[in-house]
């Protein structure tokens, strides 16, 4: 087994004992500064200084005290990503109790499962549509005594609003003005903090359960890098019920920065012009989606103005691979760089509000081409890695430090080890303390000497950056005997593929590799309107010989990159992208390997009759 240079050593911030007092250490020390905005209903936005949550934190937290809430009892959230999400978050921890998320998308049978599992005694539901789901499983859901709703107007038995919540913790609060810091008190870096279901691909999702220590060092850690300051304004759209969002919660509350929070992806790039921020993390389907919009829009009128952008694409890449083997540009290209960024590489950077300093990306590989351009055009993509069971954030490349195909270095307190079977382990504070209720599952992956056993292979190296090559499980082996990672494939094809929303190649116990691809629906429409084709109807233009052709360009491209057994043999075009809603992708939009292969298992059986690997 080979070891990184990661260490166990707190050489990061001494973290605060849980994250309430993390909390309410952060508004002592920065009452007056805007902390949360989220948007209005009716346009605009709403912010939030510290002391201003404060207020209304407490009251949360005293009204979930005086309904019964003990420590460490679990308490649900069932809402998409706003404002109120990380307000009820925070009353959970300072009333000691412990938050259980649930995605918005989750169906009613699937919620019950959790609620249940948990023993969730109150649940903030956001919406009617979301307390009809509980409603729909209340004999399920044995525990379950109150449901406060975000919006909505509580009436029924054992509903409550925001307000009326707020109003019970006021009333507890003039009664016993200290319960609230009493709480916090009381509760210390083992309690158990959140409880987080896996989206998973298949069979029951599993409880996760992280402390408060995890939370907390998660943000102490992340103070270290020296790459967030209180002044930064952070848009936070991710799935607050998914790890990758909660850590930046952490980090907010040990550096202090505002968080702008709208969870409706619909509106990211509309947000992203309005809030200018200076830090936006997301999934690589969101820069894959950038970056396609960059190059249709960039040749669209063709003319002066597309050779002028090629032109500057062909200058940004020199300049780039320049600085990648550590050489200086010349004076000429430099100065064609300056035009070129003037020119070209400004309006980039507006789309995306006119001030990012670094974009994270995590959740799933970036493809190193994606990298390669965002870094040519000057823009910063920090490519990170965690798992819900590390706390989400693990390794992280640095500032011109960016090692592009690996994730970066563990952070300080961690450490990484590579397996004698290529699985990459982990130890540190912001490992979980075991699935809830799963003794077996939690002893497979909680190893001796309190190693976690990731389920991903990889490698480290000589400067102790983690690279990620494929899930354990992922990996599949053609009837030839040779291993594939279809992962690896997958993310270098949508690099490469402007028209493709989503791919899977398919190759386990098969004598050759092929693919099902989708399409991008944004890109698609300008593909026909540039093209002035007949039809905009996805289902028909999966059967265009054009649309084929520039998917086969792409395969091609693609498979002069990989080893002969890796090659696509063969592809299918399906009618509709993947979504969330239909169950074929995670709410951090991974695609679900078994639910597609299940559903289009004639169509892929197609692709191996009467062929041959040749």
């Amino acid at each position: 087994m080979v070891m990184t240079s990661g260490s166990l050593t707190a050489t990061y911030p001494t973290p605060a004992p849980s994250v309430g007092r993390s909390f309410l250490d952060r508004v002592a020390a920065s009452a007056d500064r805007d902390a949360l905005r989220g948007p209005l209903a009716g346009g605009g936005w709403r912010t939030w200084t510290w002391r201003q949550m404060d207020t209304e934190v407490r009251e949360l937290a005293a009204g979930l005290v005086s309904l019964g809430v003990g420590l460490e009892d679990r308490v649900g959230i069932a809402s998409s990503t706003r404002a109120e999400w990380v307000l009820a978050d925070l009353a959970v921890m300072c009333a000691g109790a412990a938050t259980t998320t649930v995605y918005p998308t989750t169906q009613p049978e699937e919620i019950a499962y959790i609620l249940s599992d948990a023993d969730v005694g109150v649940l903030f539901a956001e919406n009617p549509t979301q307390l009809a789901k509980v409603t729909e499983e209340r004999a399920n859901i044995p525990d379950l005594t109150t449901v406060v709703l975000i919006d909505g107007t509580a009436d029924a038995e054992g509903v409550l609003t925001w307000d009326q919540l707020r109003e019970m913790g006021r009333a507890l609060l003039e009664r016993t003005p200290d319960v609230i810091d009493e709480r916090v008190a009381a509760t210390g870096p083992d309690s158990l903090a959140t409880l987080i279901y896996t989206s998973g691909t298949t069979g029951r999702p599993k409880g996760v359960e992280l402390t408060h220590r995890c939370w907390t060092y998660e943000g102490a850690a992340i103070e270290k890098l020296g790459i967030l300051v209180p002044d930064d304004t952070q848009f936070l759209w991710l799935p607050l019920a998914h790890s990758f969002g909660k850590v930046l919660l952490s980090a907010q509350l040990q550096i202090g920065f505002l968080t702008v929070v709208d969870g409706r992806v619909d509106q990211i790039v509309a947000n992203l012009g309005e809030i200018k921020p200076t830090f936006m993390a997301a999934v690589p389907r969101i820069f894959e989606k950038v970056h396609a919009g960059v190059l249709r829009q960039g040749t669209a009128e063709g003319g002066p103005k597309a050779k002028i952008f090629e032109w500057a694409m062909g200058v940004a890449a020199k300049v780039a691979a320049d600085r990648r083997a550590g050489r200086r540009s010349g004076p000429l290209t430099m100065a064609q760089y300056a035009v070129a960024d003037r020119l070209v590489y400004a309006k980039i950077k507006a789309r995306l509000g006119g001030r990012i300093r670094y974009l994270v990306s995590g959740s799933a590989a970036l493809a190193v081409e994606l990298g390669e351009w965002f870094d040519s055009v000057g823009i910063v993509i920090l490519e990170g890695y965690g798992l819900t069971e590390t706390s989400a954030a693990t390794c992280l490349n640095l500032p011109n430090k960016v090692g592009l195909g690996t994730v970066g270095p563990p952070f300080s307190g961690t450490e990484a080890m590579i397996a004698k079977d290529g699985e990459i382990l982990l130890r540190g504070p912001g490992v979980m303390r075991g699935y809830r209720n799963r003794p077996e599952q939690t002893a497979e992956v909680l190893l001796p000497d309190g190693w976690f056993a990731t389920g991903d292979i990889g490698e480290i190296d000589d400067q102790g950056r983690v690279k990620i090559t494929d899930r354990k499980k992922d990996l599949v082996k053609t009837s030839g005997g040779k291993y594939i990672a279809p992962g690896a494939i997958e993310a270098q094809f949508k690099a490469l593929c402007s028209l493709a929303g989503n791919v899977l190649v398919m190759a386990h116990n098969r004598n050759f590799a092929t693919a099902v691809v989708t399409l991008d629906p944004d890109a698609l429409d300008a593909y026909v309107a540039a093209h002035r084709m007949p039809s905009a109807d996805p289902a028909v233009l999966a059967h265009d010989p054009k649309i084929r052709a520039e998917v086969q360009k792409a395969v091609d491209e693609l498979n002069a990159r990989l080893n002969r057994w890796e090659t696509i043999k063969d592809f299918r075009i399906l009618s509709r992208d993947f979504t969330v809603d239909d169950g074929e992708l995670t709410p951090s939009l991974k695609v679900k390997r078994k639910v597609v292969e299940d559903r289009n298992a004639d169509l892929i059986d197609s692709m191996y009759e009467k062929k041959s690997d040749h």
